[in-house]
């Protein structure tokens, strides 16, 4: 695992450090300022933050010196006839997600409401895609996931070439472009909502997370709201996954393992009405056979009165080490695939990513 964790929360940006003695609280920026989403640039190894101010909006900034000073850039910017409903202007309200490309300076930022923004000048201008804003089953079949609009969550760049990406909306599910944003491919086959009069409807989807295996970016995984699905096929079509007892059938977060297509991890929750633990316990499931079977790991998390769930950031992979921060501001760690955690705070502020 990394030297260092970076926490997105409701509260500021949060850092621990791993050092001999093994984690430790580091320090805290941006005190008291929502943080949807706290990562680091793998070219350049920049910090980058996206705040979410309540009463200045959406804001980016990044640093250089691991945050001991923090550069603000611009944010994505609707075009001035862009509307979200007839008559009502698009307005940048969440930034939901960043990724970057395979190229420094290559920067995809999904929003709320729904669109997909690319900067190659590393953020210092940006550009809406209006191939997928203008997508013929936006106006119908595009519609808010526990919040007033569309978001666009995951952004799915192939590591061969940034003209192949995938997204992931709620809700309207998974789309595809293989021509650099000329076109969209509607990628929901095999999916259901269960919500909607169809559940086969081409859109409408509700993905929560979505991935795709680095070393094999054919295979990809998505928690979705009605279970936990993978495509062995670049996402022409889908399997439903979700283990026999239906645990996982709901859930926010997801991880792979970007070695192994096989291998992947959910945290359950209950229906959408309650968003809380299964059973109020904290479980991760884990599949090592791409979804055949799948086992729950307990060891170390609580597993009584607990109502903490994993957002859809909250949650994340590198090798046999894993990372996870719940909606009640715990944070647990674990170095041997998920087996056991050990519990770094209960005390955190909420965590987002």
């Amino acid at each position: 695992m990394g030297k260092f964790i970076l926490l997105g929360t409701a509260k500021g940006l949060v850092v621990y450090r791993r050092s001999s003695a093994g984690w430790r609280y580091h320090q805290h920026n941006f005190l008291g300022i929502p943080v949807s989403m706290a990562l680091q640039d793998p070219h350049s190894g920049y910090w980058w933050a996206c705040l979410d101010h309540k009463h200045w909006g959406p804001k980016m900034q990044y640093s250089s010196d691991q945050g001991i000073t923090w550069t603000e850039v611009t944010v994505p910017k609707y075009p001035d006839n862009a509307e979200v409903e007839p008559g009502i202007p698009a307005t940048l309200r969440y930034i939901w997600t960043l990724v970057f490309g395979n190229k420094q300076g290559e920067i995809f930022v999904g929003t709320e409401p729904g669109g997909l923004f690319v900067s190659l000048d590393g953020a210092q201008s940006f550009q809406l895609v209006k191939s997928l804003w203008d997508h013929p089953t936006r106006p119908q079949h595009w519609f808010g996931g526990g919040r007033n609009y569309a978001g666009i969550h995951s952004i799915v760049v192939d590591p061969d070439t940034s003209d192949h990406v995938y997204v992931g909306v709620s809700c309207a599910g998974v789309f595809e472009t293989t021509n650099g944003g000329d076109t969209w491919e509607v990628r929901n086959q095999g999916l259901r909502a269960d919500f909607l009069p169809n559940p086969q409807a081409v859109a409408g989807h509700d993905p929560h997370m979505m991935f795709a295996c680095k070393s094999m970016p054919s295979v990809l995984w998505q928690q979705n709201h009605c279970g936990v699905y993978r495509s062995t096929d670049a996402g022409v079509s889908w399997q439903d996954v979700t283990d026999r007892e239906d645990r996982a059938r709901y859930g926010f977060t997801l991880g792979i393992d970007h070695k192994d297509p096989l291998k992947a991890w959910v945290v359950p929750a209950t229906s959408d009405s309650q968003r809380i633990a299964v059973d109020q316990s904290l479980f991760v499931m884990y599949t090592k056979d791409g979804g055949k079977t799948w086992e729950e790991q307990r060891q170390g998390l609580p597993q009584h009165h607990c109502f903490d769930i994993v957002l859809r950031h909250a949650l994340d992979v590198e090798d046999c080490a894993l990372v996870l921060g719940t909606s009640g501001g715990s944070l647990y760690v674990s170095d041997d695939c998920g087996i056991s955690w050990q519990s770094l705070n209960h005390h955190l502020p909420r965590i987002f990513s």
